[in-house]
């Protein structure tokens, strides 16, 4: 049997906790998430007793401890306040496309914060599940989430669909989309249970079953789905208004 994609892995998740309240926080999450990590101060370990997570008590400055965190963890949930969080991770971001999702759980337990890599690293996905645990509000700030519309960065993650097209492109068709702009959606491939939210896709959504029943001058962005063949016709005609999804394929 082949591994699974690295998109459709189970994150790797550590809860981070610098105080003894913060540690009795992460501990509480932990037995909802047997298959996350603990990172707490040694002196606050008694906290953990009796729980099977991996754990990693550290001694010392915890400054130095956010590089490895971040080279070994796909989410870090810090119980830690978000200001200093901010501190701790600013000399080590990269890239939206390289960093972990960083959350920051408040010290009431009362909301849950995706600081970083909302969508690409899943921060805001994240948010959600743990507010979920924690009888938490998430506290989300990316455009599509807050509108309950279409990520394009991410669509079809999930199912193991890859995208295919232009950083700018990306940019430009996430700008039509959020700012409610006609938007056609053309599905040739994949499964049709994309769409996962409660309310119906927003009305600037058009949907279509091929490429050739679009015409492609009433609408500012384009989403296709499809297993056939993108030429560099296409690229040029749509200019910076297409984004591609590849499904996978289905074994014959």
């Amino acid at each position: 049997m082949n591994p699974a994609p690295p998109e459709l892995m189970p994150p790797r998740v550590v809860l981070v906790a610098i105080t003894r309240h913060g540690a009795g926080l992460a501990a509480r999450l932990a037995r909802a998430l047997p298959h996350a990590e603990l990172c707490v101060a040694a002196k606050f370990a008694e906290a953990l007793d009796g729980l099977p997570n991996a754990r990693h008590c550290y001694d010392g400055a915890f400054r130095d401890k956010i590089a490895g965190l971040f080279a070994a963890y796909d989410q870090i949930v810090f119980f830690v306040s978000l200001g200093a969080v901010v501190r701790l991770i600013a000399p080590h971001l990269r890239s939206k496309d390289e960093d972990p999702g960083v959350l920051v759980v408040d010290d009431a337990a009362q909301f849950v914060i995706p600081v970083l890599s909302g969508h690409v690293g899943g921060a805001n996905a994240m948010a959600e599940q743990l507010a979920l645990l924690l009888d938490a509000q998430p506290v989300l700030t990316t455009a599509s989430d807050v509108g309950q519309t279409i990520p394009v960065d991410i669509l079809g993650r999930e199912l193991g669909w890859r995208v295919e097209a232009p950083k700018i492109n990306i940019t430009r068709v996430s700008a039509a989309v959020v700012n409610g702009e006609p938007v056609a959606l053309v599905q040739e491939a994949g499964s049709p249970h994309w769409w996962t939210r409660p309310t119906p896709l927003p009305p600037n959504i058009h949907c279509f079953d091929r490429f050739d029943a679009v015409d492609t001058a009433r609408f500012k962005a384009m989403l296709w789905i499809t297993h056939a063949p993108v030429s560099a016709r296409h690229w040029q005609a749509l200019e910076e208004r297409l984004v591609v999804y590849r499904p996978p394929q289905e074994p014959t």
